[in-house]
């Protein structure tokens, strides 16, 4: 439960493995990625099948907004961490 405000992406709006391994490494059944405002970070669907093969059951990709809100009905219940792209 922490908040890692100082992320930033290798590629800036392409997601990749490098981004994402310390999140891979914590084992959530769900990933939840938001895609910033516009949705305009783009997450390859090789590195979507790359994050579940590492264990990961779940992978949620959304505009931010959207994301937020399905992390926040979520929680509670599940073992997810969630990763915003705030602009875009």
């Amino acid at each position: 439960n922490y908040i890692y405000d100082s992320w930033w992406r290798k590629e800036g709006h392409n997601l990749c493995m490098d981004d994402i391994k310390e999140i891979i490494n914590q084992k959530p059944d769900i990933l939840i990625i938001g895609t910033g405002f516009f949705g305009l970070m783009k997450v390859p669907k090789e590195l979507v099948e790359d994050i579940k093969s590492s264990g990961i059951k779940q992978v949620i990709i959304k505009k931010t907004e959207d994301a937020c809100i399905e992390y926040n009905k979520l929680y509670k219940k599940n073992n997810l961490i969630a990763a915003f792209h705030l602009t875009c």
